[in-house]
């Protein structure tokens, strides 16, 4: 069980990790620093829509609208959180019998 509590916080932080970098780049693409013209930006941007929309997509619908201001990564980075902190707060019990 230890393992897998382990391995699934991993899998957590690298979620966590794809999800700055998607925010990121939507950034520098509304701000024209980089171009969805370029093909290595494209096949970035469309890897990262294709990985990550169906996590937003369910949240986008459930969000009231915001005048274009999209809170779906806020609230998936804040759920990555939660579970990252049940994990750690409860891997001592499931490892070591506490």
């Amino acid at each position: 069980m230890c393992s897998i509590l382990e391995i699934l916080s991993f899998l957590l932080s690298i979620l966590q990790t794809i999800i700055i970098v998607h925010i990121i780049v939507s950034w520098l693409v509304s701000f024209g620093v980089l171009n969805l013209g370029q093909p290595i930006v494209a096949s970035v941007w469309d890897g990262l829509q294709r990985l990550l929309e169906p996590m937003y997509g369910p949240i986008r619908r459930a969000l009231p609208p915001m005048g274009g201001l999209d809170l779906a990564p806020l609230v998936v980075i804040l759920g990555v959180f939660v579970a990252q902190t049940l994990i750690r707060n409860n891997l001592p019990a499931a490892c070591y019998g506490f």
